[in-house]
């Protein structure tokens, strides 16, 4: 069993300076790295972002966690016990790292990617090593959400995945263990969602102001308390059958992307980080919103933890 003291999260991003608050707190000594200064010095306001939420969480800290930040790899990765890639979404980068990451660890260390649906299996197969690879894909904010899907590959050892699990119980999240399969099980609910969300509106059948409305004190406040699963026991499976029978036929299969998305992307529309996307906002709206919705999110797991 690997007891994990350093760790080493390869690529800040989106993701990881809150990844590697949580494992600071978690009382082990993490780096971040990336090639890049300014990524880096983003990286910092962040990671401090995510400790103020943690202190508002009330998360368990353990004595000897520390946070540093380095553009040398081999500095990054010097003793660590735990590595975490998390690397943009392309198989090809992310291949190109995995060896450089053998190179500069001890036989032992876990290598894990935060992928939100690559196979593992393509990931470690460029690894002299892939019986110590693992997926460990956290949810966006990964400060605040405590589910990790936890994906071996092929020939990720058992050891491992344990090892894995034990390391996301230590510092207070839930592993999930899940078999390969494209997207990983939360995307896969989400985008069925999503699909179904953005047909409903493409066809004019509701507005986007609507539909937010509608899942967010319908669907999602119930699926926040009650699984999928519970909610199917709880409404009776007779009632799932009387209504999927007829209902499953008129749902959206369409396997291209909503023309309300590839509209949008087409008059450079992306979303909070161009301004513009499925609503406008302006820069101070958005700094409102992020605190807003830590604020909120804060509170439910606050809510559904006690």
């Amino acid at each position: 069993m690997v007891e994990v003291r350093r760790a080493a999260v390869i690529g800040t991003g989106t993701m990881g300076p809150g990844m590697g608050a949580v494992l600071a707190r978690a009382g082990i000594e993490t780096a971040l790295y990336d090639v890049s200064a300014e990524a880096l010095e983003r990286a910092k306001g962040g990671a401090n972002l995510a400790e103020t939420v943690l202190e508002r969480l009330e998360a368990p800290k353990e004595d000897g966690g520390s946070l540093r930040f380095e553009d040398d790899l081999a500095a990054a990765l010097e003793g660590a016990d735990f590595v975490l890639e998390a690397v943009p979404e392309k198989l090809e980068l992310k291949q190109e790292v995995f060896p450089r990451l053998e190179a500069h660890v001890t036989d032992d260390a876990i290598l894990a990617s935060n992928t939100s649906g690559i196979p593992i299996t393509k990931i470690a197969a460029v690894c002299a090593r892939p019986e110590r690879v693992v997926g460990l894909h956290w949810s966006n904010p990964p400060h605040l959400i405590p589910m990790i899907e936890v994906i071996p590959g092929e020939q990720t050892e058992q050891q491992v995945v344990d090892d894995a699990c034990a390391l996301v119980r230590r510092f207070g999240y839930h592993p999930v263990v899940e078999k390969e399969v494209p997207g990983f099980v939360e995307n896969r609910i989400l985008y069925a969602i999503l699909r179904e969300c953005l047909d409903l509106v493409d066809r004019g059948i509701i507005d986007p102001e609507g539909l937010d409305l509608n899942v967010r004190w319908g669907i999602g406040y119930k699926l926040a308390v009650i699984g999928p699963m519970e909610l199917l026991d709880m409404a009776g499976l007779d009632i799932y059958n009387a209504v999927g029978s007829y209902l499953n036929q008129d749902l959206s299969t369409s396997g291209e992307v909503s023309s309300t998305i590839r509209d949008r992307i087409a008059e450079g529309k992306l979303g909070m980080k161009t301004g513009s996307g499925i609503y406008d906002y302006t820069s101070e709206q958005i700094d409102a919103l992020r605190g807003q919705r830590a604020a909120k999110l804060v509170a439910v797991r606050k809510a559904l933890e006690g």
